[in-house]
């Protein structure tokens, strides 16, 4: 399953534990409550672990692009630098997405 995937299953499974968290309480079922927030920590942290993936993915692109610019820029090819400054910035982008 992708990231993008997890991540979405991470807010749909902290959405449905809000619900149950909120029922339960509304109705005075005590464990009823408790299951919903296990559920709603439960999806955050499986929220929380793609966006993580998804920040190291960033890191490693930007890095990657990082070095390309300069190695384009120290033999003179623009072309080389212009596209490791693009895959930089993707990477850039790619962590702040993922916050």
């Amino acid at each position: 399953m992708s990231n993008q995937s997890q991540r979405s299953e991470g807010v749909a499974e902290k959405l449905g534990g809000k619900i149950k968290k909120s029922i339960g309480r509304v109705v005075g079922n005590d464990r009823m409550e408790a299951e919903g927030r296990a559920k709603e920590i439960k999806g955050t942290v499986r929220e929380e672990t793609a966006k993580s993936a998804e920040r190291g993915k960033g890191k490693v692109e930007e890095i990657a692009g990082a070095v390309k610019n300069r190695i384009g820029r120290v033999i003179d090819n623009e072309q080389m630098a212009v596209e490791g400054r693009v895959k930089e910035l993707k990477g850039e982008a790619r962590q702040k997405a993922n916050k």
